[in-house]
């Protein structure tokens, strides 16, 4: 097996005038203008929910298709109310409006829905046009986008932020907040997924995510999709944050099997589906070694018939806290459920446990997030996050280096996958500087 180069090998100066962004806080916004480029599905859901949230007002939505883009006003509308909102910018109808969106409209913060390989150039745009960008997952598809975008943020002094909305839900607020009081001791190894069947997705043959999304299946073959189980444990380990780094990373890939017998056996032989050979192996298993020695796994795989799970374990000294279903372990035993860590304290008998030690911020907002929904409420409570942070000129929960190390997983795990499982070194986005990063704080 071939030596993994040094970590930061990869890692270019920094511009001259640049300025690190780990504990960036921007100057508060009293009223944050948004503009969105993006709106089916999941920007839709963003326009609606952002609308109602205090201190927003919609002013532009970028879209190729009309309908999507009155559709997304017209929930805006509903949710804030035509004085919040009274005059929201329609661009429609050809793939560069958004551009002139950004140049005309100039908004405080643009949100970024779009097809993966657009996230990186219109992230870019929109800090250079004065904005911050929200960008839905991944960050970008290659390093190089990643650093590119990197080095935007630091340069424009604008937010980056990835919008990993899974950080929000309930049961990662509690883990993180758990780690953080040391209840598992010293966090040794973790645990991440995206294990979820999408084949359904390629009934979306002229628009919708499966008409861009399936493609990517034949050309790539790796971890295509890191992020929702990677990030709330990096959060976990304080990785990028003043305790520990992405080191390398090792990755192998399953036969390719799958996808090409879902293809022959729903769509006809002359269908664009089955013009493709699909390569990506169906299940991708990566490990990732830490500056401190941490071993995290992450697997993927949007194929196999198999129910939903993003893994969710954390493993401590002390105890372990896994997800899909919520369960924890503890030497000595949960108090009032378990008599030690042979058993899982799990279910209903688990409820009060997680009430009295809930994350400030769920406590906060638990209730209404769950109102307003958006899987199981975490997306709403991103979203309000992100207003919140801006609004009062705090740090982000996200920073751009996080999404930029998040992301770059799906990159080295195709170079690992091509080279037989060799080791691949993360670039370091912060060039060194993630050291002087604070932990996530525990915000109520």
């Amino acid at each position: 097996m071939m030596a993994a180069t040094a970590v930061g090998a990869e890692s270019p100066a920094r511009a001259a005038g640049a300025r690190y962004q780990g504990d960036f806080a921007a100057p508060a916004l009293d009223v944050v203008r948004i503009a969105l480029i993006g709106v089916g599905d999941r920007g839709s859901g963003h326009a609606r929910q952002l609308a109602a949230i205090e201190g927003t007002e919609i002013v532009a939505i970028a879209d190729l298709y009309e309908d999507y883009a009155r559709r997304a006003a017209d929930h805006a509308r509903e949710a804030g109310g035509e004085n919040r909102h009274p005059a929201i910018k329609l661009y429609h109808g050809a793939p560069e409006l958004w551009r002139k969106m950004l140049h005309e409209m100039r908004p405080d913060a643009v949100i970024i829905s779009t097809p993966w390989r657009d996230h990186a150039p219109m992230a870019i745009e929109a800090m250079r046009q004065g904005a911050h960008a929200f960008v839905e997952v991944p960050l970008a598809v290659t390093i190089k986008e990643l650093w590119q975008i990197v080095d935007t943020a630091e340069q424009t002094g604008r937010h980056c932020m990835m919008m990993e909305n899974v950080n929000y839900g309930r049961e990662e607020l509690l883990f993180l907040n758990l780690c953080r009081q040391g209840m598992i001791g010293e966090l040794l190894h973790a645990e991440a997924a995206y294990i979820h069947d999408l084949r359904f997705q390629m009934e979306h043959v002229g628009r919708g995510t499966g008409s861009w999304r399936t493609p990517h299946y034949a050309h790539r073959n790796g971890n295509l999709y890191p992020t929702h189980g990677l990030g709330p444990v990096a959060q976990y380990l304080n990785l990028v944050r003043g305790e520990d780094n992405f080191g390398t990373l090792v990755s192998y890939s399953s036969p390719a099997i799958g996808r090409n017998m879902y293809s022959d056996s729903n769509y006809a032989a002359e269908h664009r589906w089955n013009q493709l050979d699909f390569r990506g192996g169906d299940l991708n298993t990566s490990i990732i070694k830490t500056t401190l020695g941490r071993t995290v796994l992450v697997q993927w795989d949007e194929t196999s018939p198999r129910p939903y799970t993003r893994l969710n374990l954390i493993q401590g000294t002390r105890g372990a806290l896994a997800g899909f279903p919520t369960r924890i372990a503890l030497e000595g035993g949960v108090p009032g459920i378990t008599r030690d860590h042979h058993e899982w304290a799990e279910g209903e008998a688990l409820e009060a446990f997680m009430v009295e030690h809930d994350h400030p911020l769920f406590r906060r907002m638990g209730e209404l997030s769950r109102r307003m929904g958006g899987h199981g409420g975490m997306d709403f409570l991103m979203r309000f996050r992100m207003i919140e942070c801006l609004r009062q000129g705090e740090p982000l929960d996200q920073n751009v280096y996080e999404g930029a190390f998040w992301s770059a997983v799906s990159e080295l795990s195709e170079r690992s996958v091509a080279a037989g499982g060799a080791p691949q070194a993360f670039p370091d986005f912060t060039r060194g500087d993630w050291r002087q990063t604070k932990p996530l704080g525990i915000v109520g």
